[in-house]
């Protein structure tokens, strides 16, 4: 791309663009970042330069950039039909789509409900969990304009979450959510929701005891909270709130939409304790990263709670436009074919090792407060002094400020405040997982310096100083 058409691009995104989770006054200083390409697990800008994908572009990339099979499916697709609604109809691919979905998830789910993004599929399970109640104390007669629907005082309405939960951006999953600096402001808008501080499950089980007529579902991300920072939750959490969920008939929801399709080193993070949800999320990886769709996924006992004549007004009213659209569900069908045929999972195991082992110099760093890893879910906590437990501030920006230190080195990773997250494509090569640690660890050093040292122009660079398993100590530097 010649300089001039480079210019005129940069100058349309900041004229015309508003970029989500983006201040755009400070947006508009720096110069962005364009992707045109992509490549394997590099990310290839207007300009020419190479940048290895170091959050999935935004946690959704499973087999890389430009998949043969991936690229195939949707090609083969698009010469039979693109779209065609779901409402009374359905397509090939969804059909075949929800028999693979369901043969990989826990047994218990028997039904696939369609939708568009992580929120949706959040919001969807929320309004099922709500009616399937509701459904089993109906208004009588019912009613169809106005009111309240005739509800019973014993109707169970509520939810429980996670404190720090994070489960999308509709207004239904910033309800269930709890981070005030994404949050707050909307609180005028919301639904109340319980909290679970702290993974409290002794305050849980006395909430469950107390509220349970008024309990509809608790939602979580199973095993590790990912926007909230990584934050991993204590080992058998997960299993003993299952149990308390089924002792109090609570229906139990679980967000797999981060932690899904392999990301915690299971093909679902659930599995790690072997729990059945009532409901589970999944979007996100679900297409391989390259097109909107997700599901939200049910028992039959659940799907059984709606299915009535139709003039009882059980039926859920509910659904989007491209609701199982046809070139999503091929592409998520190739996604699955793909872990099957090259057993994905099981060759990511090596993977994860090697990246725990990559990450241990950060945790002798100065400006490293706490690592958090779960599979290839990452999350490096930042502290301006250590010693002193001295914690950046807002203003100071800095995960954005070890951002841009890494574009430098030709890696593209994304912050949650002073947290700087890694989730890498599960293709990944253990050469690559080498590049994206020391390219990291030295971004993070430069961005904490108060006098930062002069760093190679972007999509340049040599790392230094990071001893591999690949490679014995002092044999050579590695470049990105």
């Amino acid at each position: 791309m010649n300089p001039k058409d480079i210019q005129k691009l940069k100058t349309l995104d900041k004229n015309l663009i508003w970029h989500p989770f983006t201040q755009m006054k400070e947006y508009e200083r720096e110069d962005p970042l364009i992707i045109e390409k992509g490549e394997g697990n590099y990310l290839i800008d207007i300009e020419g330069k190479k940048y290895l994908d170091g959050v999935s572009s935004l946690w959704v990339t499973v087999h890389g950039h430009r998949r043969a099979e991936l690229d195939q499916a949707v090609k083969d697709q698009i010469d039979k039909i693109a779209h065609s609604t779901m409402l009374g109809l359905s397509n090939v691919p969804a059909v075949l789509l929800a028999e693979k979905l369901l043969n990989i998830a826990p047994k218990n789910l028997k039904k696939v409900f369609y939708s568009d993004s992580g929120s949706t599929a959040v919001e969807i399970a929320l309004k099922i969990a709500f009616q399937y109640f509701r459904n089993q104390n109906p208004p009588n007669p019912p009613l169809l304009k106005g009111g309240e629907g005739g509800f019973l005082k014993k109707t169970k309405t509520k939810f429980v979450t996670l404190q720090n939960a994070y489960h999308g951006d509709t207004i239904g999953s910033v309800s269930v959510g709890g981070m005030d600096l994404f949050h707050s402001i909307y609180k005028p808008l919301l639904f109340d929701s319980y909290k679970i501080p702290s993974f409290d499950l002794e305050w849980a089980e006395n909430l469950f005891r107390e509220k349970h007529h008024e309990i509809a579902a608790v939602i979580v991300e199973p095993m590790i909270q990912a926007a909230a920072g990584m934050i991993l939750q204590p080992a058998g959490f997960l299993r003993k709130l299952r149990e308390l969920t089924r002792k109090y008939k609570i229906l139990l929801i679980v967000d797999e939409v981060a932690t899904g399709f392999g990301r915690t080193g299971k093909m679902f993070a659930c599995e790690h304790e072997a729990i059945q949800p009532d409901l589970m999320c999944v979007a996100k990886g679900i297409t391989g990263g390259y097109l909107p769709l997700a599901a939200t996924l049910t028992t039959q006992e659940i799907y059984d709670g709606f299915y009535a004549d139709y003039a009882e007004l059980k039926t859920f009213f509910h659904g989007h436009t491209y609701t199982g659209n046809p070139l999503a569900c091929a592409a998520a069908l190739a996604n699955l074919e793909i872990f099957e045929k090259e057993r994905t999972m099981e060759h990511l195991q090596k993977k994860i090792h090697l990246l725990q082992e990559c990450l241990i110099p950060f945790k002798t760093s100065p400006h490293v407060k706490e690592l958090r890893q779960l599979g290839v879910m990452v999350g490096i906590e930042l502290i301006k002094d250590k010693k002193k437990n001295l914690e950046y501030s807002l203003e100071e920006r800095i995960g954005h400020r070890v951002v841009l230190a890494a574009r430098k080195r030709g890696v593209v990773i994304r912050p949650l405040g002073a947290v700087i997250v890694l989730m890498p494509p599960l293709s990944i090569s253990e050469e690559e997982i080498q590049k994206l640690t020391q390219g990291v660890l030295e971004s993070i050093d430069e961005a904490s310096s108060p006098s930062p040292q002069p760093s190679p122009s972007r999509g340049e660079g040599e790392t230094r100083g990071i001893p591999s398993p690949l490679m014995g100590e002092g044999q050579g530097e590695g470049e990105i």
